[in-house]
């Protein structure tokens, strides 16, 4: 049995409001945070499909607190255990990790306030807590809760599957009267129905949040210059902090230098460096305005900087999946803010060899493959790319107007002869062949494959010859992107065709093609992101920087990441407010019961001290 939280004490907040505003310093929850709390509260299993930004671990972290007892949160990375663990203590929340990272020592003295019932929520890897002896310990205590961060890692369809997240299918089995949530921003529906199946067995209750983030701006550019294109690019947004996205780590020191070379402060940030060099780069970010990191994909879990006002991609990215999860690093606080990536066909080649050096079974090398697939669709189609991208979430949308396919008259075509042929082709040989072979049909090449299918007579077989098979390929790609056709969705390679595939094959609708996509550059360089170069209205930058200098400082004392202290939003809210007093100061957004004790004091000096003109 577990607590409930259904009560109502005599000020009229319930439990979980009461733990937010008490211990988190907020006054409301952010859109489904509250429904997902109300589901574990009641005991019942919860996947939240929630956009990055949106405030996960919240949702675990405020019933822990409300039921009691142990709750467990399995996270992969060592890095984001240990900020999320030293922002809970920070917050007053007795947390614990117990990692390879750390020695002997402090892995014994953290189990022993687990076990003497001190811990509220304890952070493991996957590998760590399914050991026997861990859960054989861990079945001895009050465990109440068990959160799964990252989830799609559990999945096998998912580009981020990991072995080791595998053997949680097992916790229903050993856990099975504790409710179990499991979290994630990037679960497309196969991803979905695949935690469901294995971490749930199907009994689940699952929330989706939209993945829409209607004030990012999505534009790809044809890449030719990329150091010339992305100085460009910042320029745009001077003063502005943003995140450059590079796939090596050498080029990303380049491009890092590059721009400091050409008046950018901009730092670099990657697996290579030092863990201290990481973490002071990582801080000057949090903390000074107008810095731009660049760095590798090792960059950005668990940080939460409103004001990042643009993401770049000097490369392709490696998936549909993490594209979404890298671009919704920019723009927290509401404001415009753009999702630019450079695109070119070279990219394409690395990423093919990435996946096929990979130590991985044919079936998962189809299935990225795939995946791969999809995202160039994306980079190529001539729709909405709010659109294509919602659409990959299972998400139907409107055309956004904040793409460059809607803002900019891209060269397009009508290719509905072309997808007819196309259609054709993938219904006469059954809907069970991936685009290369529904390429040679359409192409009249007699390979190995299509005679022993008897494909060469197909009606469709030779009907394509009038193109090329890069064309054509690049005409699947739009076709999958818009809808058209469906890859398989258990990753085998074959193209189905969707409802709006057949009515287009019966002479329904149109179908619109982007023609040379890897010449085009993108218009309007000069214009930037509405509001793109604006400050914070209102808000003294002045003191504003002073904040985060003393953030910093105290960060360092701790020996803690500076968002961990205080984050962004909440220093600019204490920076509007200027608050005179201990009880103004707890009103401020962000400020908890802990956090009040510990760092009030030192902060109203500061603001007393900046002086009360603005």
């Amino acid at each position: 049995m577990h607590r409930s939280a259904a009560s109502v004490p005599a000020d009229g907040r319930d439990a979980k409001h009461r733990v937010l505003k008490d211990v988190f310093g907020f006054d409301d929850f952010r859109p489904g945070q509250a429904a997902v709390m109300e589901a574990l509260l009641a005991g019942r299993h919860v996947l939240a499909v929630m956009p990055t930004g949106a405030g996960k671990s919240l949702c675990y972290q405020v019933p822990a607190l409300v039921l009691g007892g142990l709750t467990i949160v399995v996270s992969p990375l060592v890095a984001l255990m240990q900020d999320q663990v030293a922002a809970l203590r920070l917050a007053g929340v007795a947390a614990d990790t117990i990692n390879s990272s750390l020695d002997r020592n402090a892995n014994v003295a953290a189990w022993r306030r687990v076990a003497s019932g001190q811990t509220r929520l304890l952070y493991l890897a996957p590998e760590r807590l399914m050991t026997e002896r861990m859960l054989d310990a861990l079945a001895r205590l009050d465990v109440r809760l068990i959160a799964v961060d990252e989830a799609h890692c559990i999945s096998q369809w998912g580009p981020a599957f990991r072995r080791e997240y595998e053997d949680l299918s097992r916790l229903g089995g050993i856990f099975p009267d504790v409710p179990v949530i499991a979290l994630t921003a990037t679960a497309d529906e196969g991803t979905r129905a695949d935690i469901e199946a294995r971490l749930f067995a199907g009994r689940v209750e699952t929330l989706v949040l939209g993945f829409d983030r209607p004030n990012i701006k999505l534009a790809i550019e044809a890449k030719q210059d990329s150091k010339r294109q992305l100085l460009r690019f910042v320029e745009r947004h001077p003063g502005r902090s943003g995140i450059v996205y590079c796939l090596s780590r050498r080029k990303t020191e380049e491009m890092a230098a590059f721009l400091e070379k050409n008046g950018v402060t901009a730092l670099a940030y990657h697996a290579g460096m030092s863990k201290e060099a990481r973490e002071a780069n990582q801080n000057a970010f949090m903390t000074l305005s107008g810095v731009v990191m660049v760095a590798t994909i090792a960059f950005g879990m668990g940080i939460d900087k409103p004001d990042v006002a643009y993401v770049f991609h000097t490369d392709l990215p490696g998936s549909l999946e993490a594209y979404y999860q890298e671009i919704g690093r920019a723009g927290r606080d509401g404001r415009a803010a753009e999702a630019h990536m450079l695109f070119g066909l070279g990219d394409i080649r690395t990423r093919r060899m990435f996946i096929d050096d990979e130590d991985a079974a044919p079936e998962h090398k189809r299935r990225s493959h795939g995946r791969l697939d999809t995202l160039i669709g994306y980079c190529e189609t001539a729709q909405c790319r709010r659109q294509v991208l919602l659409g990959y979430f299972g998400e139907q949308a409107e055309p956004c107007g904040n793409c460059d396919n809607c803002l900019e008259q891209v060269p397009r075509a009508d290719g509905s002869a072309e997808a007819r042929l196309i259609l054709a082709a993938v219904a006469q040989s059954g809907e069970r062949f991936g685009a290369a072979h529904v390429i040679d049909i359409l192409l009249g090449h007699e390979t190995e494959k299509v005679l022993a299918r008897s494909h060469q007579r197909l009606a469709s077989f030779g009907t394509g010859m009038a193109h090329k098979r890069p064309a054509w390929l690049s005409l699947i790609r739009q076709l999958v992107a818009g809808g058209f056709l469906m890859p398989d969705p258990a990753g085998h390679g074959g193209l189905a065709i969707a409802d709006s595939g057949h009515a287009l094959g019966r002479g329904e609708g149109s179908f619109e093609y982007r023609v040379e996509t890897r010449h085009r550059s993108m218009r309007g360089k000069a214009r930037s992101a509405e509001g793109g170069g604006a400050d914070m209205e209102g808000v003294d930058t002045a003191l504003l920087a002073t904040l985060k200098t003393l953030r910093l400082r105290l960060a360092k004392e701790r020996q803690v990441p500076a968002y961990v202290v205080f984050s962004d939003r909440t220093l600019i809210d204490m920076a509007d407010r200027r608050p005179r007093d201990l009880d103004a100061f707890a009103e401020v957004n962000g400020v908890g019961e802990a956090k009040l004790r510990e760092f009030g004091e030192v902060f109203l000096e500061t603001i007393a001290g900046h002086g009360s003109g603005a």
